[in-house]
């Protein structure tokens, strides 16, 4: 029988142990593989990975509010939310908010305004490349390109600028949304090829003026990336983490449902 991600959901909403655990053990390798990208050498930190842990239990968490049956990758860029406002980014000694981006991109395709958003997302040519399905040394080109249209935009510059202001810019970008942004669905219709060209062409032609669509496509392509090869904590391994906020581990005969993945 399948433990799908709305179960675990309303589990967890309700406090139910087989929730909870079922997350612990599916998800906190998700969270380690995040810390270990944006905050290398941070991911083994137990302190960080308990206050993140505490900050999805809360009641007001929005990474359970789903009244629908979520889709894992949906819930998953939920939860990498709350991972990225958890680790306290400083600011950037050259600040760049996101209407000089917006203004200085304009020009940029939707693939190529992705190329340069994954870098705000400390994404190197060689990963962002497969994530858009196409050359790590194209990803390149898009991103000299960027910085030279940024460059015109602003009164002072460096080539890192994009990845030094990430942290500030995706939170900007987050709560950016319009009346016509895209819902998470179109974008993993694109991902999953289920778009006729008509809907891609709509698709582009809206992020061509609209950064909070272009960082929620980017961060739904990060978490395929994110969910690739994780592999499951074993009870050993979970069992300290839920000690640690108040749950008790379900017995073992439900362990075996609770292994596998929605």
């Amino acid at each position: 029988m399948i433990y799908t991600c709305y179960e675990m959901v309303t589990d967890c909403r309700a406090n139910r142990p087989e929730g909870w655990t079922h997350f612990i053990t599916n998800y906190v390798p998700v969270i380690r593989k995040a810390l270990a990208h944006y905050v290398p050498g941070k991911e083994a930190d137990p302190m960080l990975l308990e206050r993140i842990l505490l900050a999805v239990r809360k009641p007001e968490s929005f990474v359970f509010q789903a009244t629908e049956p979520p889709e894992e990758r949906w819930f998953v860029s939920q939860l990498r939310q709350i991972v990225m406002a958890e680790l306290h980014s400083p600011a950037a000694e050259i600040a760049l908010d996101l209407e000089q981006v917006g203004a200085a991109l304009e020009p940029l395709t939707m693939t190529e305004k992705q190329a340069a958003w994954l870098e705000t997302m400390r994404y190197a040519p060689e990963d962002a490349g497969p994530m858009l399905r196409v050359s790590a040394e194209t990803v390149e080109k898009v991103r000299v390109r960027a910085a030279e249209l940024i460059r015109g935009k602003v009164d002072a510059w460096r080539r890192t600028l994009l990845a030094e202001n990430g942290p500030a810019l995706g939170r900007e970008a987050a709560v950016a949304q319009g009346a016509d942004c895209l819902p998470g669905k179109a974008f993993l219709d694109v991902i999953d090829g289920r778009t006729a060209w008509r809907g891609r062409e709509m698709m582009d032609q809206h992020l061509r003026g609209c950064l909070h669509c272009v960082d929620h496509f980017c961060r739904l392509l990060e978490v395929v990336y994110l969910l690739r090869g994780s592999q499951p904590l074993t009870a050993e391994e979970a069992e300290p983490l839920l000690r640690r906020l108040g749950i008790e581990a379900p017995k073992p005969t439900g362990w075996k449902r609770l292994l596998r993945r929605a």
